[in-house]
């Protein structure tokens, strides 16, 4: 239809929409759209529901997993010497027959021999655990095993060498585990007021360590 130039805008003819087969073919590919979209929807709502449940199970999981362990680390600790005191028992028998035998022992020598015997036993047990002394008398003076308590002039050892030892010194595993008393030998010419410092020169050697 032709548009009349001539006549007013409220008089020119309407253009007929077209509301036949096209418009209907869009309608139900709208419609076919929507069912789709809701479709997907309701998929990603059950996935979300899947993945919810497994991470609320695995959740419970890992704390039941929190709780297990805690526990177990607890009886860990708590029984953590359980070996070495069960392998202590015997001795402690030892010791209390052989002081009770000792009350009518006649023989201070078979009373020692037994002693040392049951010294030994425990002794024994422990290096297993890797508690071991060390020697240091007649070594050199050194901070990293020793705390000197005093120093005595002596023209046959060399300075500053262990001459006595009045605490042992253990290590555990290779690691110091008490540093060990010692009274450390100094020239002959040391004037008395110095006799006192320890082997290294400062007082730090001499103090007791924890």
């Amino acid at each position: 239809m032709t548009e009349d130039k001539n006549l007013p805008e409220e008089l020119q003819p309407t253009a007929q929409t077209d509301t036949g087969q096209g418009g209907e073919a869009k309608a139900n590919e709208d419609e076919s759209g929507i069912d789709r979209l809701r479709q997907k929807i309701e998929e990603l709502r059950e996935l979300a529901d899947t993945h919810k449940d497994q991470f609320l199970r695995k959740a419970a999981e890992f704390d039941n997993y929190k709780r297990r362990t805690e526990s177990e680390y607890i009886n860990i600790v708590r029984n953590a010497n359980e070996s070495l005191l069960i392998s202590l028992i015997p001795i402690i028998e030892d010791l209390v027959r052989s002081l009770k035998s000792g009350k009518d022992q006649k023989d201070p020598e078979g009373f020692y021999r037994g002693v040392e015997l049951i010294l030994q036993k425990l002794m024994k047990g422990l290096e297993a655990r890797g508690l071991v002394p060390f020697e240091s008398v007649g070594k050199p003076f050194d901070v990293e095993y020793h705390d000197a308590l005093l120093q005595v002039p002596r023209s046959d050892v060399p300075p500053h060498t262990v001459i006595e030892e009045v605490e042992r010194g253990y290590k555990l595993n290779e690691k110091i585990l008490r540093h060990a008393k010692v009274i450390v030998s100094s020239p002959e010419d040391t004037p008395p007021e110095q006799e006192n410092v320890p082997a290294d020169g400062n007082t730090k050697g001499a103090e007791t360590r924890a």
